[in-house]
């Protein structure tokens, strides 16, 4: 096991095979991994909340988008 597969673990899409969907799938697991690396730092203190906040709406924004133009 490499350290980027144990550091973002990615997990296989069992949906339909539709490359929307797909694509998708793997943005909505990168904000996931995100959101996760954000909440850390907030929580250890190396981020403010209000700091946390922004970066957490700017990515929800990012994958907001994206699902738009997929559909």
């Amino acid at each position: 096991m490499e350290l980027n597969d144990f550091l973002t673990p990615r997990y296989p899409y069992r949906g339909s095979d539709q490359p929307e969907n797909m694509l998708f799938n793997a943005n909505l697991q990168e904000f996931a991994q995100q959101v996760s690396y954000i909440a850390a730092l907030q929580t250890n203190g190396k981020m403010s909340t209000l700091e946390s906040y922004k970066k957490i709406k700017q990515q929800w924004k990012r994958l907001k988008k994206t699902h738009k133009q997929l559909t």
